[in-house]
């Protein structure tokens, strides 16, 4: 086991994504992950009927005391909601300024229940000063952007913007929502940019699949990866993910395996 991975976000009753998908993902790639949970949702494969989420205080004191005692090589921040969970983690991670934080700008699930009150999206950029990689999908690129974008040259220009404005050190613009038999993500470091490109899997079973990265990604870096090689990892981690999902539920967010055959090819 190697590579502490504290993980700050919400709970999914159904498994498939949120903090369950998260400890899978960083246990089954061999790390040792530890968790701050910032919500509580009731949700299955056919979407979120409720949230109820974590006094601010309670989210900054399980990351506090984890971090005193055991601590953590990489923070991975996944649904955190609301504004005042947000200044609550802000003001944590400013005392650990030296671990790395990957941030999945958690917005709307798979199925697309929102998952950040409104004042969140303000507070979320008071975060950025923090982050090490930002994990944003097409959706929520835009939202941080502020503009419809419609091609791989758009996300493009977005990410790169939004690493320069914000100062954020890596940018990991996901194309899964662009349409065509190709999806392409696009990572960003200054003016350095890497094509990350494979065959669209036609599937159900993509819920979970921006906390899954996420948290493989944040699980190579904390092994010592650095962050091209812990993307091409994890990408692959959730590929293979996709091709053995069970044959659960009956929604259309329908869960992965987090536990992949090493035969085929992990």
């Amino acid at each position: 086991m190697q590579g502490r991975v504290l993980i700050v976000a919400g709970s999914d009753s159904g498994g498939g994504a949120g903090i369950q998908a998260d400890i899978k993902t960083v246990t089954a790639l061999g790390g040792f992950a530890m968790t701050a949970l910032t919500a509580v949702t009731a949700q299955n494969t056919s979407g979120v009927s409720r949230i109820e989420y974590m006094a601010p205080d309670m989210v900054a004191e399980q990351m506090t005391m984890v971090l005193e005692d055991i601590g953590a090589d990489v923070i991975k921040l996944g649904m955190l909601g609301n504004a005042g969970i947000m200044e609550a983690v802000g003001q944590v991670l400013a005392k650990y300024p030296s671990i790395p934080c990957v941030i999945d700008p958690v917005m709307v699930a798979t199925s697309g229940a929102k998952l950040m009150a409104p004042d969140g999206e303000v507070a979320l950029a008071r975060l950025y000063k923090r982050c090490f990689m930002l994990t944003p999908n097409l959706p929520e690129l835009e939202v941080l952007h502020g503009d419809a974008l419609s091609c791989r040259d758009d996300m493009l220009e977005a990410a790169r913007g939004l690493a320069r404005s914000q100062g954020i050190e890596w940018v990991l613009a996901k194309g899964g929502h662009l349409t065509g038999p190709h999806l392409t993500d696009i990572l960003v470091h200054r003016e350095t940019t890497r094509f990350y490109t494979d065959e669209r899997i036609e599937t159900l079973h993509t819920h979970g699949t921006g906390c899954t990265l996420a948290s493989a990604i944040a699980t190579g870096l904390a092994q010592g990866l650095d962050a091209p090689a812990a993307v091409t990892r994890a990408r692959h981690y959730v590929r293979q993910a996709i091709l053995q999902a069970p044959s659960y539920g009956k929604g259309t967010a329908r869960p992965m395996n987090h536990l992949p055959s090493s035969e085929r090819g992990l």
